[in-house]
């Protein structure tokens, strides 16, 4: 049983005390640490009809149907009654349950029931009986909403510790796959679990990640964001250090590149580092398909998300500063239709960003029926009615509509949000210093990029600094047969991923 470093105290209490020998004192015991605790169920049976014992457990997170079934079936067998050896009775009876241990130490006990374990007492028998017998029941394994594909597997993960872990074992059939336990949080007490290859992952990496977990200090961990904003290296920055992922075969193939994985019991979402910049990039579907196809996707991505951040600064510089670049016409018709506006170019971009990220908020927050609905009508009327009412022109909402819809183009999430931000930043910018603002905000950018690590890792690897064998992985996707080595400063010293010679082909020789 793992224990906190803040729960030393506490814990030092206790460890003096001694389990009772009389169920009457053990009774008493537990009815004062749990007091006003109506889901503490405490439970008098008499073993054999002779031998008094009680049970305490959890309401709603201990199966019933094996205490019942098993374990008090046994208890109320009649040859109990004159058996010299109890101890080693009702250890066999509980272990029928589930795993079992024996303890003497109340600190032991106390937390045996709050982490939803059945205890079980007898009178005569100055010993703790205790018994995993938890409800594990969960929500079935389903397409996560988050990262769906239309070639890949249908499965993502659950609620459910034991299934998660259970799910990435059946995947990676390998004694090399290991499952550390840690326990955070000083009132919730959640399993935490990091998983990684031993050999393949770098000792380096995997020494700070042990760290940083055992370090958290916190009353409670309610989902992985939590832990998220613990282990990362630059709180301030923009853009994630962390990836996350609904889906098992996403972690195993960061498993098997060297990535280390943290799962939270109580939540979906696996945790994954180091992270890149790169790894934000790719979506789950980019190994499912061919990889003529999904390299050109992959720069149509990457063009999308710098549309979706200078497209309209660019317009707005180009506009207000620099009009002599644009060819006469368009900025003929730029000027006619600006004509009934009263703000400058950058306060209309501004009111068009912040109606658009209005509206993409509350096609999220909204139930899904009315969700879309809301988001793609109220997008069209505000921006019809605006233009038709003199408050912003047409090319300010058709540059901000085109920029927000090609930021939709990045696959993770939380990675896209970060570039949303950026988008008011590089805008601003624009507006105050024209193409010389974009310029200076570009630079900032790529400089905190190439300063930027993830657990030691260079967030811009492979390309800063420049990993010739990963570095054709990042820009291209290359063909299976083709990725030899695993990334260079992520993996330990396994770093062979498949032997060469395997590109496919007729076999010569049948001819």
């Amino acid at each position: 049983m793992l224990f906190r470093k803040s729960d030393e105290p506490h814990r030092k209490t206790h460890e003096n005390r001694r389990v009772s020998s009389r169920v009457a004192t053990n009774e008493q015991a537990i009815q004062t640490f749990f007091q006003q605790s109506s889901d503490i169920n405490i439970r008098r049976v008499y073993a054999g009809s002779d031998v008094e014992c009680l049970l305490v457990y959890i309401n709603g997170l201990t199966d019933r149907q094996l205490l019942d079934e098993v374990i008090l079936k046994s208890l109320l067998q009649p040859n109990l009654k004159n058996n010299r050896d109890l101890e080693k009775t009702l250890f066999r009876i509980c272990a029928a349950g589930g795993r079992t241990f024996i303890t003497e130490k109340w600190s032991v006990v106390q937390e045996a029931v709050l982490t939803a374990k059945l205890v079980l007492f007898a009178d005569g028998c100055s010993k703790a009986f205790v018994v995993d017998i938890t409800n594990r029941e969960s929500r079935a394994v389903e397409e996560p909403m988050s990262e769906s594909v239309i070639r890949g597997p249908r499965e993502g993960f659950v609620e459910t510790l034991q299934t998660n872990t259970a799910i990435l074992r059946r995947k990676i059939k390998s004694k090399d796959f290991k499952l550390e336990p840690f326990v955070i949080g000083q009132l919730s007490q959640t399993d935490v679990v990091l998983g990684y290859i031993d050999g393949i992952v770098n000792p380096d990496v995997l020494r700070e990640v042990r760290s940083r977990i055992s370090d958290i200090d916190i009353d409670a961990i309610i989902s992985s964001h939590y832990i998220e904003e613990f282990i990362e290296d630059s709180p301030f920055s923009p853009y994630p250090q962390v990836q996350n992922t609904e889906r098992p075969d996403v972690v195993v193939s960061c498993l098997i590149e060297g990535k280390c994985a943290i799962l939270i019991d109580g939540d979906p979402f696996v945790l994954i580092v180091p992270m890149t910049f790169w790894s934000g990039f790719q979506a789950a579907e980019d190994y499912y398909e061919r990889f003529i196809y999904t390299t050109v996707v992959r720069w149509l991505r990457f063009g999308l998300l710098n549309l979706s951040i200078f497209l309209t600064p660019t317009y707005v510089a180009l506009s207000t500063y620099e009009p002599q670049m644009l060819p006469t016409n368009l900025i003929l018709s730029f000027a006619a239709a600006r004509e009934p506006s009263p703000f400058p170019t950058v306060i209309e971009a501004f009111l068009m960003e912040i109606v658009f990220e209005a509206l993409r908020e509350a096609g999220i927050r909204l139930p899904k029926s009315v969700g879309s609905a809301i988001s793609i009508v109220g997008a069209l009327v505000l921006g019809q009615t605006a233009v038709e009412a003199g408050l912003v022109d047409a090319p300010v909402v058709i540059m901000v509509a085109t920029g927000g819809i090609a930021s939709f183009a990045t696959p993770r999430y939380n990675f896209g949000f970060s570039f949303r931000l950026l988008r008011f930043v590089v805008l601003l910018m624009a507006g105050m210093l024209g193409l010389l603002g974009i310029a200076f905000a570009v630079l900032t950018l790529l400089i905190h990029q190439v300063n930027l690590r993830s657990f030691g890792v260079p967030y811009m690897t492979p390309v800063a600094p420049i990993v010739r064998p990963s570095i054709q992985d990042a820009l291209l996707r290359l063909p299976r047969w083709m990725l030899r080595e695993r990334p260079v400063l992520v993996t330990g010293s396994n770093k062979k991923r498949i032997p060469s010679g395997q590109k496919p082909g007729p076999n010569r020789d049948s001819k």
